[in-house]
C-alpha cells in the first residue's frame, strides 16, 4: 500500500502539467472579447502625432472596412507586427494608427525607421481612447466597417490566421476602399 501512495504524487504533477501544458498550446490571446464588437467605435480623444495626418470619427464611418490598430514604439510585439502592416498597406487596406502612451519623437523616430504602414495617424499619449476601445495592451487592432462599427478585435500581433479568419472576410463582404 505504501510502494502504491509514492505513485500519487508524480501522476498528479503529470496531469496538472498536462493541463496547463494544453491551455498554455492554445492561442486564445486573439480571441479576447470585446464588448464593442458591432457596436459604434468609441469617439476619439486624441492628439496630432507630429505633423503626420491625422484621422477624426468622420473618417472611420467613411466606406469600406479599415483597420485601426494600437501600438507603440517601447512594445516588441508591434515591432514584429510591422511587416504585417507594411503588406496590408502595399494591398491598399486603409490603416489608421494610433500611437498609444507614446513619446512622440520616439513614435515618430519607429516610424521614421521602419516605415509607416499608416494612412493617417494620432496620438493618445494618456490611453483615453485606448480606455474607451477597451484596449487591453498593444498591439491592438480593430476591424471596423463603412458605418463605423467595429466588426472584430484582434489582440495582439495579427497573425495569419487573423487574416484568413478575420480581416480577409471583411474585406470580401464590404472591400476597402483607399483613402488617397
Amino acid at each position: 500500500m505504501a510502494k502504491a501512495l509514492m505513485f500519487i504524487p508524480p501522476v498528479l504533477f503529470a496531469g496538472l502539467a498536462a493541463v496547463f501544458y494544453i491551455g498554455m498550446s492554445q492561442d486564445d490571446r486573439n480571441s479576447l472579447p470585446s464588448m464593442l464588437v458591432q457596436k459604434p467605435a468609441p469617439a476619439l480623444q486624441v492628439t496630432a502625432l507630429g505633423d503626420m495626418a491625422g484621422f477624426t470619427d468622420e473618417t472611420l464611418r467613411q466606406p469600406g472596412v479599415k483597420l485601426v490598430n494600437f501600438w507603440a514604439s517601447w512594445c516588441a510585439a508591434c515591432r514584429d507586427e510591422h511587416p504585417v502592416l507594411m503588406a496590408l498597406q502595399a494591398e491598399g487596406i486603409p490603416i489608421y494608427g494610433v500611437a498609444y502612451k507614446d513619446k512622440p519623437e520616439a513614435a515618430l523616430g519607429l516610424l521614421a525607421q521602419n516605415g509607416n504602414p499608416y494612412d493617417a495617424q494620432v496620438a493618445d499619449p494618456q490611453g483615453r481612447t485606448g480606455l474607451d476601445f477597451g484596449v487591453y495592451g498593444v498591439p491592438e487592432t480593430f476591424v471596423i466597417d463603412g458605418s463605423g462599427k467595429i466588426l472584430a478585435r484582434i489582440a495582439g500581433p495579427i497573425s495569419d490566421q487573423n487574416l484568413t479568419d478575420v480581416i480577409r472576410p471583411a474585406l470580401a463582404a464590404e472591400p476597402a476602399t483607399a483613402s488617397n
